[in-house]
């Protein structure tokens, strides 16, 4: 299965998981932060809940770098920490979004949809990956 193969190339480079997060998280908050700020009549969200989300994936940026750059030891306690984060930022996201659910329009869901799903995805990942170097 795909899946099981990332996890085991994972396991063997975890670093990797914080490198792919954090270049995730820079792609989140330049799309909330400044493409879906400029295009709020099209997806509907205001600027001002797009600033709020944008800045939970910039400071996950900055964790994810320190843990790449950093990190040597205990790296599975650092995954579950960042998978963790990036679950709460998925609650956080729908509740933003109900929160205006009134203004988003269909491209608005649809990019909070794709955005928490590849975020699960992600956690998921993550989450294996770090049981995996704890039965290391």
């Amino acid at each position: 299965m795909v899946f099981q193969q990332i996890i085991n190339k994972m396991v063997v480079q975890p670093k990797r998981l914080f490198l792919i997060d954090g270049l995730g998280a820079l792609l989140s908050a330049f799309l909330l932060g400044v493409v879906l700020v400029r295009l709020e009549s099209i997806f509907g969200i205001p600027a001002k809940a797009l600033y709020i989300l944008a800045f939970f994936p910039c400071i996950f940026a900055l964790y994810d770098f320190y843990c790449y750059l950093r990190v040597k030891k205990n790296q599975k306690y650092f995954l579950t920490a960042i998978a963790l984060m990036n679950l709460i930022y998925c609650f956080i996201s729908i509740g933003v979004a109900f929160q205006h659910h009134q203004k988003i329009t269909a491209f608005g869901w649809t990019y909070i949809i794709l955005e928490i799903t590849i975020i699960i995805i992600l956690i998921r990942i993550e989450l294996k990956t770090a049981s995996k170097l704890a039965s290391k």
